[in-house]
């Protein structure tokens, strides 16, 4: 082999190294990023679940009045499985749909997170620990007259347990509203065995730990208080006097209407006729 080939060859054997180097340079950053988006997932799913997930499912998916989720799935593709039981629900349970396509508040990508991190509890998977959600403070609340319960730690109780499915103030979200009247002889007793029993075939479980759930009958009593003295969407608006609510186009629906229709016809007709007197001149 002459001296030129021996060099072409430790050329080309240096040139393929400086290559694969490169190479593993560029997998081993995309692997890095890879990861930092796996944890980053990770970490929204962690939290989308504490917001939505927890109160049901308890705060390791240890279940409470929903299923046990820290478990092995055994399924060919479980991502598939457990995406499309959050987008779509499970009918006659307490499982809702949770999609935004399916009238739930989750986008597709929040989903892929809660996916992620329900499959994280798998054996063997990445342990992340989901966030304790911070309670806003409220306003004293007056209690209703004649209704057993304290109010104030109801919405203590509402926030934790409630407010993911009826919103933070009543005004629903996957669950009904409940900031409003409650057409009965008694209310209180009406609100106190929904809570307590649910309502069989709907996404509405039983809460008393009579039937199974996790909560005491005083605490029930409480949360009854809150709801009832949650303000209804229709007292919260304060009533407009009935001239301030005719719109502004009222006039012109009218007769008003039809005489501004005819002066402009009127100006226009006669602006023409001007024209084309001018042009006869």
């Amino acid at each position: 082999m002459s001296h030129a080939s021996r060099l072409r060859i430790i050329g080309l054997t240096f040139l393929a190294s400086i290559l694969l180097v490169a190479a593993l340079g560029f997998w081993e950053a995309g692997s890095a990023k890879v990861q930092a988006q796996d944890a980053g997932q990770l970490e929204e799913g962690a939290r989308l679940y504490a917001e939505n997930c927890a109160v049901c499912h308890g705060e390791n998916g240890e279940g409470r009045v929903g299923a046990s989720l820290a478990k092995d799935w055994p399924s060919i593709r479980p991502d598939l499985r457990v995406k499309s039981t959050i987008e779509n629900g499970i009918s006659g349970s307490p499982m809702v749909a949770w999609s935004q396509a399916n009238g739930g508040p989750l986008t597709s990508s929040e989903i892929d997170a809660l996916v992620a991190f329900i499959l994280s509890w798998e054996p063997g998977g990445p342990r992340v620990i989901p966030p304790t959600p911070t309670l806003a403070p409220r306003q004293s609340i007056t209690p209703v007259p004649n209704v057993e319960g304290d109010p104030n730690n109801g919405a203590v109780l509402f926030s934790r347990n409630c407010a993911v499915c009826h919103g933070e103030d009543g005004q629903g979200r996957v669950g009904a509203a409940l900031a409003k009247d409650f057409p009965s002889i008694r209310p209180d007793l009406t609100v106190r065995n929904t809570i307590s029993n649910g309502i069989p075939g709907s996404a509405m479980p039983a809460w008393s730990q009579l039937k199974g759930g996790p909560l005491m009958e005083a605490e029930i009593n409480d949360l009854t208080a809150f709801i009832l003295a949650l303000p209804a969407a229709s007292q919260a608006l304060e009533e407009i006097p009935a001239a301030a609510q005719l719109p502004a186009s009222t006039w012109m629906s009218g007769w008003g209407g039809v005489v501004l229709a005819v002066l402009l016809f009127i100006i226009i007709v006669g602006f023409s006729l001007w024209v084309q007197a001018r042009r006869k001149e």
